[in-house]
């Protein structure tokens, strides 16, 4: 289940290629749909901080969104000092500004997803980019040589569960949108699909792991959930113009057959994770 090496290997030279993409298509991204003012959160990935996610941060400003790095530096993992802080800054946001929005990248999605659980009268929506929230095995990432070096700092479990037991936890009780790439070069695609229930969504867009913040496809998509009124979700659709950026998403449970693909055994599955009978894509219209 873990990407290709060229996938990883391609994934620096495919990143830097997006900054032209996004300077191409930056009079595009801003036709896209307005704000209503409310508070984002960013969360950035591993080994990353805010700087990693100022295209975003500044993207959504100029769409009368209230955009927020998360001031706590690197992103070395789960640290005491990162989960009391994330959790003090988003009990302030709330507090002063009412419900807001989480958007995580890679492992900031995974704290997004956790941090909506715990509060979800106070959170709008989660969207996620590139977060491997239902992987089964750490090692099949990049990342995971990282993330295991500074796991002595981590929390335990009981305070923020990260992956391996998506299959075992509650619905989202949030709308939810995951963004992910096949092509991805730093986690397996497959861990990061939404099972599709309620305001659940899964979107797909051509771009390599590190690059997805300044990625237009995934800017577009962003700025389109957001602007959703609170409580009038509905799933993505992409205007024509822009069709070619979102190929038909991939949603879980995937088929027993591409499970295997992928070199996941279903029988490590609960009976009702995996599909029998095939994948299921949805298309969208637009």
């Amino acid at each position: 289940m873990r990407p290709s090496l060229v996938q990883g290997l391609v994934e620096v030279p495919r990143m830097a290629g997006g900054f032209g993409e996004y300077a191409a298509f930056r009079r595009v991204l801003g036709k896209a749909r307005r704000g209503d003012g409310h508070h984002v959160l960013v969360l950035p990935g591993l080994m990353a901080g805010d700087y990693t996610t100022a295209i975003l941060r500044n993207y959504l400003g100029s769409l009368n969104y209230q955009s927020h790095g998360w001031g706590l530096g690197r992103n070395i993992g789960p640290t005491r000092d990162i989960v009391d802080n994330l959790r003090g800054t988003i009990e302030t946001l709330i507090e002063d500004n009412g419900p807001i929005s989480l958007v995580g990248w890679s492992l900031g999605g995974l704290y997004s997803r956790q941090m909506a659980r715990a509060y979800p009268d106070g959170i709008r929506q989660v969207i996620t980019l590139g977060s491997p929230f239902r992987l089964m095995k750490r090692s099949d990432t990049f990342a995971s040589l990282v993330l295991e070096r500074y796991s002595h700092l981590h929390v335990g479990a009981d305070e923020l569960d990260l992956p391996e037991q998506e299959h075992l936890r509650d619905a989202m009780p949030v709308p939810t949108t995951s963004i992910y790439s096949r092509t991805d070069g730093i986690v397996p695609w497959q861990a990061c699909l939404n099972d599709l229930y309620g305001t659940s969504e899964n979107i797909e867009i051509k771009a390599s792991h590190i690059g997805m913040g300044h990625h237009p496809a995934a800017l577009w998509a962003i700025a389109d959930r957001l602007a959703q009124q609170e409580g009038e979700w509905a799933p993505f659709r992409s205007p024509r113009s822009l069709q070619r950026w979102y190929p038909v998403p991939v949603n879980w449970p995937l088929s027993a057959e591409d499970l295997r693909l992928t070199g996941l055994d279903p029988s490590e599955l609960l009976d009702d994770e995996a599909d029998p009978d095939s994948v299921s894509p949805v298309a969208e219209t637009g």
